[in-house]
């Protein structure tokens, strides 16, 4: 059993992991966002930030058949513009990010924690001086499960991502192998949630982490997750197999059902 404070010992400099180009540099990324001194800004920032409002009042909002109509016909203009503009870029996965050589930038596209992602709440991630990770965020309507209540689906990713930036401090990050989750009560929408999450241990490849999401004092879930350590070479062949994959189909394209994920290999 190797202790999580010394998982980059021994690695050469020009290691991906090692030194101030490891677990050091996912910090400071993360911590430098919290701060806004690099913080995304500008027209595809206000564009992410607009769509997720309409998400949002979409699935709130008590407008006519009229209203909605005038709605949808302004997000289609929007939509017919940007498809016809050219299209491509990087991968952009976070604690998986931490994988790719040189730490490619994995942070603001994130699915969860994305400024520019309208998908993402989005959650706000900072580290302390042991690398453990605070998360909050507040979610809305469209995270509802339960009456009034986040869906456990959402719970669980949360927890994963979590535990994907705690568990890449050991600097050997993998990707999940199991993740467990205890609800303990239900979590409200509206109200900010706090995820609080630690690296434990490492055996080998196999990397445990653990965290907690409460609402105030109240626990209302916990997760433990393995993680298995993986090669940086392993992941750019990943990103190599990405490169190949088709474009979405168009809006309103009539033949998009017929072309689900479309991917071609070389």
């Amino acid at each position: 059993m190797s202790d999580a404070g010394n998982a980059t010992a021994g690695l050469p400099d020009d290691h991906p992991f090692s030194g101030s180009r490891g677990p050091g540099t996912m910090r400071d990324a993360i911590n430098a966002r919290l701060v806004g001194s690099s913080t995304p800004t500008g027209s595809r920032a206000e564009l992410a930030a607009a769509t997720r409002i309409i998400i949002d009042e979409l699935m709130r909002s008590t407008a006519d058949d009229s209203q909605l109509e005038d709605a949808a016909e302004l997000v289609k203009q929007a939509a017919a513009l940007l498809q016809e503009q050219s299209h491509g870029r990087g991968y952009v996965g976070v604690a998986e990010g931490s994988l790719a050589n040189g730490h490619q930038s994995f942070i603001d596209f994130s699915p969860f924690i994305g400024v520019l992602n309208p998908l993402a709440p989005p959650i706000s991630v900072r580290f302390d001086a042991k690398g453990d990770v605070t998360a909050t965020c507040t979610y809305g309507a469209a995270y509802e499960g339960p009456p009034g209540c986040l869906h456990g689906g959402f719970i669980a990713a949360g927890f994963d991502e979590i535990l994907g930036f705690a568990q890449a401090q050991s600097g050997q990050p993998g990707m999940t192998g199991r993740l467990t989750i205890s609800y303990r009560s239900p979590t409200p929408l509206f109200r900010e949630v706090r995820f609080v999450g630690r690296l434990d241990r490492v055996e080998g490849r196999k990397i445990y982490a653990s965290a907690e999401l409460l609402v105030g004092d109240t626990l209302c879930a916990e997760a433990e997750g393995l993680f298995i350590s993986m090669k940086p070479e392993v992941f750019e062949r990943l990103l190599k197999l990405r490169v190949g994959s088709e474009p979405a189909p168009a809006f309103g394209d009539s033949n998009a059902a017929a072309q689900p994920g479309a991917t071609t290999r070389d």
